[in-house]
């Protein structure tokens, strides 16, 4: 069984939204329900977990009828941080998932989830136990002086890195005992840290998969005007 944790859990301040950015209004249609939509479209997606704020879950439970979210199993309370509420999200799991069954986590402000993207994720997740989504690195990056902000004498091959997003799989077996352990010892839950991040610090090794530059994430006002001229391009075909 193929599970998609859905965190939803943010207030999305610097959109300079009063609502939070996942149930922005975007010709009719919330943010979340694009994000969810590209889930219940999927052949291999058998259920849908949202990770939700406080006192917006009826709201969501509607939205999902009014859209015909089918595949939504269960709404589940967010944390204080991303890292709590992917947690939250997880453990919620327990009891409904055997251990080798993959477990998608994504950002619902991402709502332009690819097919061919996730197809890759969760075939890669099987095989090798663990999938992120990735692209090359296009920018040439510095490093710093630390002697003088102003100046560097260092840079990084762009050949070496990697740009890490969602969608991300992972066996709920070693997803699980991985955040009881991260919370337990407080590994890799702190700041920007993600499931990726928390996966490394604990010693895994992460397999990339597939990627695509419309992923983009809904953080400012400038992302949203982005998503909406995605839309009318894809109107337009």
């Amino acid at each position: 069984m193929t599970t998609a944790v859905i965190i939803a859990g943010g207030l999305g301040h610097r959109m300079g939204q009063d609502i939070p950015k996942q149930f922005i209004n975007v010709h009719d249609k919330p943010v979340i329900i694009y994000t969810l939509e590209g889930f219940q479209k999927h052949p291999m997606i058998d259920s849908i977990e949202v990770v939700c704020i406080d006192g917006w879950h009826d709201v969501l439970r509607a939205y999902a009828k009014q859209f015909g979210i089918t595949k939504l199993d269960a709404i589940v309370s967010g944390g204080a941080t991303g890292q709590e509420s992917i947690r939250n999200g997880v453990y919620a799991l327990e009891g409904k998932c055997a251990d080798d069954d993959v477990i998608i986590i994504h950002d619902g402000i991402r709502p332009l989830v690819d097919a061919e993207v996730l197809t890759d994720v969760i075939l890669k997740c099987r095989e090798y136990g663990n999938a992120v989504t990735s692209l090359p690195y296009n920018e040439q990056i510095f490093v710093v002086s630390k002697d003088d902000e102003t100046t560097t004498t260092e840079y990084i091959p762009r050949e070496t890195l990697r740009r890490v997003s969602t969608p991300q799989g992972y066996l709920f077996g070693k997803l699980l005992s991985s955040y009881r352990r991260a919370f337990a010892e407080k590994i890799g839950i702190y700041g920007s840290s993600y499931t990726n991040t928390m996966m490394v610090e604990l010693g895994e090794r992460l397999h990339f998969a597939a990627g695509s530059d419309k992923n983009i994430k809904l953080t400012t006002k400038d992302d949203l005007e982005l998503f909406k001229a995605y839309l009318k391009a894809a109107q337009e075909k």
